[in-house]
């Protein structure tokens, strides 16, 4: 964990010098110095003083890279393709446990036979007719229209419309949430 960059990096960003930090938390420069440079692990307490004065949460400093934001831009998106059909997946974002993702089915495209995996998915109907099916359920869908089911039942999607439909989907899974789909 790398609370030291974090720390010098947002006083740095806010303009705050570490003698404004030292006399807001009563910490000496040196040490102060040394937790920014990560030769030292401060306390929690230490870190709630620190995160005070920078005027940050203090779960903000004691989180990961990966788990603060992070933003894909659109022609920075990873596109790949799914199914029997290639159909075209463009990757918006993840998190440890979401991952969310546009999917285009071009007229009569579907994700294939029913199939189930892991996790729980959140669909949004961006554009197009699409039919969802899943155990006994079945439903025709439109443009703005959502639905949501647990992915571990069966299930298939179809595009019954003459163009190509787009679907945004959220999918949550307790492991790699990137490789459930649909």
């Amino acid at each position: 964990m790398d609370i030291g960059s974090t720390i010098r990096a947002i006083r740095k960003r806010k303009n705050i010098t570490i003698a404004q930090i030292c006399e807001e938390t009563g910490l000496s420069q040196g040490f102060m110095s040394q937790v920014e440079t990560n030769k030292t692990s401060p306390s929690i307490a230490t870190l709630e003083s620190i995160a005070n004065a920078l005027k940050v949460p203090l779960a903000y400093l004691l989180l990961d890279k990966k788990e603060k934001m992070q933003i894909v831009r659109k022609d920075d998106r990873r596109v790949t393709t799914s199914g029997p059909d290639k159909l075209n997946v463009s990757h918006l974002s993840s998190t440890k446990n979401v991952h969310m993702m546009i999917v285009e089915l071009p007229p009569g495209a579907s994700t294939g036979e029913n199939h189930a995996h892991e996790g729980e998915e959140v669909h949004v109907v961006i554009q197009g007719t699409i039919y969802i099916e899943q155990g006994e359920d079945a439903a025709e869908l439109s443009a703005g229209d959502s639905f949501s089911w647990n992915a571990c039942t069966p299930h298939t999607v179809k595009n019954i419309g003459e163009d190509t439909a787009i679907v945004m989907i959220a999918v949550y899974t307790e492991s790699d949430p990137s490789k459930a789909f649909m």
